[in-house]
């Protein structure tokens, strides 16, 4: 039964009411890991009254942990993550049905998991996974809730709603495990995983109330240093029905140069690692003189032991949308997003403000 008590400002609202907090009461999440990005999830999804929460971890919690795992204490360091979350959702609200799992979810378990769950959320921060999850959700129906967080920037989407876009999709290939950052090793603003966590919450609550509009088909990259964001839009496939991001959105995460100010920069002794992101056929046909390599973009990661990370990389497509994806992948493989430059209007830019520099055949 609903407290009305307890969540009365979310049944005043008109989109929630108490329809919408009897769904949230009967709703099933899992939420894998329980570390920074678990941590808001676990706490928002908790004050909203998720009915059943699952929180699957198999890691101890470490001093070093709470810098940005806020729902862990000092006195639970050595303690399963799992059970430290469990005792925080029981102590938030003891009304809460909650399984605590201390394991690591692998292609052995991950069916059994998630079978019986409305919604998966991902806390994991590990790519390899992220196709575990995505592959499950897809086979069971499920959709599923995305976060990253990478030093100062952080994603959020959401996969496999209502047979909507895969994490696949978006990242059409892992790039090898050896080649990727952890936060002990990148380091991490503490209240960021924070903020990405809290719209993955937001993200959970919309679709099982179903209001608002989710994030699927639609990648938010959040930058904590400029406080500013941007949705890039996908499809089904990474290669097809891909949109232009509103002209209001901020620029962040990478940036956008056009060809007028590559070329001017160029000019002054910007030498960027240039690359082209179309097809072979593409560019067999037409190409930029100046680009010094040639991979399509959904085999990006494959170029990842050519591509330096000390230089600025320029990436261009046929008209800046493909290019943007392969930017994302390269970001999420642990490039710097600050020397990644994408090439607004791609090649068909670049020949308007300088066609004698366009390569025929």
């Amino acid at each position: 039964m609903v407290d009305l008590e307890r969540h009365s400002r979310h049944i005043l609202l008109p989109q929630v009411g108490a329809e919408g907090q009897n769904k949230l009461s009967k709703s099933r999440v899992l939420c894998l890991g329980a570390g920074g990005l678990g941590s808001p999830v676990i706490q928002y999804l908790a004050a909203a009254g998720i009915g059943h929460l699952t929180i699957v971890d198999d890691d101890v919690v470490e001093i070093s942990n709470l810098q940005r795992q806020v729902i862990h204490r000092t006195s639970d360091v050595g303690v399963p993550k799992a059970q430290s979350a469990q005792r925080f959702v029981n102590e938030l609200d003891p009304n809460i049905s909650v399984d605590a799992i201390e394991v690591r979810v692998d292609q052995n378990n991950a069916k059994e998991l998630f079978e019986g769950h409305h919604l998966i959320v991902d806390g994991t921060d590990n790519i390899p996974t992220r196709y575990l999850i995505d592959e499950t959700c897809k086979n069971l129906g499920i959709p599923w809730v995305y976060g990253s967080v990478y030093r100062f920037e952080g994603q959020v989407s959401v996969f496999n709603f209502n047979g909507g876009p895969t994490y696949q999709d978006l990242f059409p290939e892992a790039p090898p495990e050896d080649l990727l950052p952890s936060c002990a090793e990148a380091g991490v603003l503490g209240v960021l995983p924070g903020l990405i966590g809290s719209l993955q919450a937001n993200e959970v609550i919309k679709i099982i109330v179903e209001i608002g509009q989710p994030l699927s088909g639609q990648l938010l990259i959040y930058d904590a240093l400029e406080s500013t964001q941007k949705i890039l839009k996908f499809g089904n496939s990474a290669n097809e029905h891909i949109e232009e991001p509103s002209a209001t959105q901020s620029q962040v995460m990478f940036h956008e140069i056009d060809s007028a100010n590559a070329i001017a920069k160029m000019n002054q002794g910007w030498s960027p690692y240039f690359i082209d992101v179309r097809s072979e056929q593409e560019n067999s046909d037409a190409r930029i003189a100046k680009a010094v390599d040639l991979c399509p973009h959904t085999e990006i990661l494959s170029a990842i032991g050519r591509i330096p990370k000390d230089v600025d990389v320029l990436v261009h497509c046929r008209s800046g949308m493909r290019s943007q994806l392969a930017i994302m992948q390269l970001i999420e493989a642990g490039y710097d997003g600050a020397k990644m430059y994408n090439l607004s209007g791609g090649i068909i830019g670049w020949a308007e403000v300088n066609p004698e520099g366009i390569i025929q055949g």
